[in-house]
């Protein structure tokens, strides 16, 4: 890397080799990872690249680029480099401390919009395991007057969180509080939203290695079946919850039946699966006890 980066490479001529470099270390879409990298370097111009591909590299832009095409070639996420990722058309600062927010989750988002628009409009919403806050913001962005409060066992993750909200300017509407779970929350709720770990204890050593390495396994580890974190949330669900409130999970592949036979246990009504684009049973919401 450092005899291909040097004051005189081209733009053209530092993606194609960066795309090589990563090659060989078997980066799936290196190509694209590089593209998204340098597009970052030269300052989020994407048509740069097609537009002044003969431009020359800055000695700066290329010890930058060779830093982060060496960070790609160890498995960092190319959000982690980036220190943001997209979802819901927004972007989300992230780190190592917090989950990626992935397209699957939208599903939530739109799930709870559709609710809304059938319901009474929603005056609270209680986000448990908010992580980099994504849900949560996300739908106070969407929905005008509705206060939230995010709740996270990490320092950290609610760190991120609280700087997300600020860049998003919604420090007026949302709360974040330390707790495991329900612990340290107070009030009741119109929703109650989550995404909790839900991976298999013994499965995480087979994840890949950008989620093993580089992601926090305390948001990752549900336990021996996956389902721990269901279960102590379903159980105490209805007490935070108003008369009617809405619960609503993401859940991993093959976990609807799951909790779904746990939220009728708990008495909740009219429980439904929600498939995401794939139609995989991505998130389970239902009714608190009247």
């Amino acid at each position: 890397m450092k005899t291909i980066f040097n004051d005189h490479t081209r733009i053209d001529e530092a993606l194609i080799a960066a795309t090589k470099f990563l090659t060989r270390f078997s980066i799936e879409g290196a190509r694209r990872d590089a593209s998204v990298l340098l597009v970052f370097i030269l300052g989020g111009d994407r048509e740069i690249l097609y537009r002044a591909p003969e431009q020359i590299l800055t000695t700066a832009e290329s010890e930058l680029f060779k830093q982060c095409i060496e960070r790609r070639s160890k498995r960092e996420p190319v959000s982690h480099i980036l220190g943001k990722r997209e979802f819901w058309s927004r972007e989300f600062f992230v780190s190592s401390d917090v989950l990626d927010p992935r397209p699957d989750s939208e599903t939530l988002i739109d799930v709870v919009l559709k609710h809304v628009t059938k319901t009474k409009k929603p005056n609270s919403i209680l986000d448990l395991g908010t992580g980099s806050g994504c849900l949560l913001l996300t739908l106070v962005a969407e929905l005008d007057g509705v206060q939230g409060t995010g709740v996270d066992l990490s320092p950290k993750a609610l760190e991120m969180a609280a700087k997300n909200a600020n860049a998003l300017n919604l420090t007026d509407r949302v709360q974040f509080i330390q707790s495991r779970w329900f612990e340290n929350v107070e009030g009741i709720f119109d929703i109650i939203i989550s995404n909790p770990p839900y991976i298999e204890t013994a499965d995480i050593a087979d994840l890949q290695t950008e989620v093993r390495e580089f992601e926090p396994h305390l948001a990752l580890d549900g336990g021996a079946d996956g389902l721990e974190c269901y279960r102590l949330i379903v159980s105490q669900a209805n007490e935070f919850l108003k008369a009617g409130g809405y619960l609503i999970f993401e859940v991993g592949i093959g976990q609807d039946d799951a909790v779904t036979g746990m939220m009728k246990q708990a008495g909740f009504d009219g429980i439904e699966v929600h498939n995401d684009l794939a139609s995989v049973g991505r998130c389970v919401s239902g009714y608190s006890k009247l």
